[in-house]
């Protein structure tokens, strides 16, 4: 397997008004034998928990996506294991792409109940789609979008997200607001009113050479493909993920637990 990392990055912000927060971010776990089994999940949520994070975030994309799955590993399972995850402001998260088109029954209907988010709620992790929550104890805002690759069908894909709606439900208070994106392509709408946008989907190209992939699943191209971004004074960070998409190769950019500390500049230092 794989060996499993952690992504650190440091953000200072002069708009940040709540405390320093550490951020824990799992994306893309794709899950499946033999490269993200029960035993490679385990690893993962033990290493996650080791970080002592105020706040641990999934964005998405727990189904696998290529055929070289030997072996599934049940939902009820994975869900179980996750659900040991513990933070002290909560553990929340967004569904993928994958996560809808791995439903038959919700891609009929054109939207939820969901079976991934069902069974994240049972599993004790909220699910935020299209919604935002203010956090008292951390001081700030949790805004969740739901996936913009959601439905898919006759060569079409449509997302069932709603960024007006979502930022509509985030009061002008002062507290700084942090979005969960799966794709990170909504990026350039999001408003200056959010502070942190979190994406994942990418993986990082899965193939990485001196900051550049060939290929990455976004209409942004390299512009979105991993790390941190800092654009028109707001700051994006996208995860590299766990597991694969299409086929099981990674090269140059190893799975990841992200781990994002965001706070207000120190005395002296620019935000």
């Amino acid at each position: 397997a794989w060996r499993l990392g952690v992504q650190r990055w440091a953000i200072a912000r002069k708009d940040w008004t709540a405390p320093p927060l550490k951020l824990a971010i799992l994306s893309d776990l794709h899950l499946g034998e033999p490269h993200v089994g029960l035993g490679r999940l385990r690893q993962v949520v033990r290493r996650t928990q080791a970080l002592d994070a105020d706040l641990v975030l999934l964005l998405g994309d727990f189904s696998a996506s290529h055929g070289f799955v030997t072996k599934p590993v049940p939902l009820p399972d994975a869900m179980a294991e996750l659900g040991r995850l513990k933070a002290p402001h909560g553990v929340f998260a967004v569904r993928g792409n994958l996560d809808w088109w791995d439903d038959i029954d919700a891609q009929q209907r054109g939207g939820g109940p969901n079976i991934y988010a069902q069974a994240l709620a049972a599993a004790g992790v909220r699910v935020l789609s299209n919604q935002a929550i203010k956090l008292e104890s951390a001081g700030l805002w949790l805004a969740g979008l739901e996936d913009q690759l959601a439905l898919r069908g006759f060569g079409r894909r449509a997302g069932l997200d709603d960024l007006p709606a979502t930022m509509a439900q985030v009061a002008d208070d002062g507290a700084p607001c942090i979005l969960m994106a799966h794709e990170p392509d909504i990026f350039p709408k999001v408003p200056g009113r959010v502070a942190l946008t979190l994406s994942g989907h990418t993986h990082g190209g899965q193939v990485r050479r001196f900051g550049w992939s060939p290929v990455v699943p976004s209409k942004s191209g390299n512009r979105y493909a991993y790390g941190h971004v800092h654009e028109r004074g707001r700051d994006l960070v996208i995860s590299g993920g766990i597991g694969c998409s299409i086929a099981p190769v990674r090269f140059g950019v190893r799975p990841e637990i992200t781990l994002v500390e965001i706070s207000a500049p120190a005395a002296g230092q620019r935000g």
